[in-house]
């Protein structure tokens, strides 16, 4: 009889040290599903803003390559008009039908990319687009008021790229 008290004692012991292991193997089941719960979000925002970084870095690169491109837009603006000038002559010349198609191209592109012309002339000075070369006499307007543009400006994205170089009056 106290043969069969010991053994129920034992078998007591071991569903108590069974019942024990059970919750302490049931918290560190919780506790390593939290830990990966965690690390799991930390790698979705890390994903995230890698992401958003490389779209950064792009973004940029891009910019610097426009930025890059603007002058040969101008030179083509300086040739643009003295083209149309030679008396109808240099219309009809096909090199200069070339020059301006290549032209129009450019534009195209860099519209594609989001690039826009600011428009100036006639337009109130507005510093945070617009970069004054010249004050000049009113003749007649009102003061702040672009009349002449001397380099052109450009945004991407409603971003300012480059500020227009404008003549303002006093």
């Amino acid at each position: 009889m106290e043969e069969e008290k010991k053994a129920e004692t034992k078998v007591e012991l071991n569903i108590e040290e069974i019942q024990k292991q059970l919750e302490e193997s049931e918290k560190k089941c919780a506790e390593y599903l939290a830990g990966w719960q965690r690390a799991r979000a930390d790698f979705i925002n890390y994903k995230k803003e890698e992401m958003e970084r490389i779209g950064n870095l792009i973004q940029y690169s891009t910019e610097e390559l426009i930025i890059n491109i603007l002058p040969v837009l101008d030179n083509f603006n300086l040739a643009t008009p003295t083209a149309s000038q030679s008396g109808g002559q240099a219309e009809n010349d096909k090199f200069v039908q070339g020059i301006l198609q290549v032209k129009k191209q450019l534009e195209d592109f860099l519209k594609s990319l989001g690039v826009e012309e600011i428009k100036v002339i006639g337009e109130k000075f507005d510093p945070n687009f617009h970069e004054v070369i010249e004050i000049v006499e009113p003749d007649g307007k009102e003061p702040n008021v672009i009349v002449e543009e001397v380099q052109k400006g450009y945004t991407i994205n409603k971003k300012l790229l480059r500020p227009a170089k404008v003549r303002v009056t006093k």
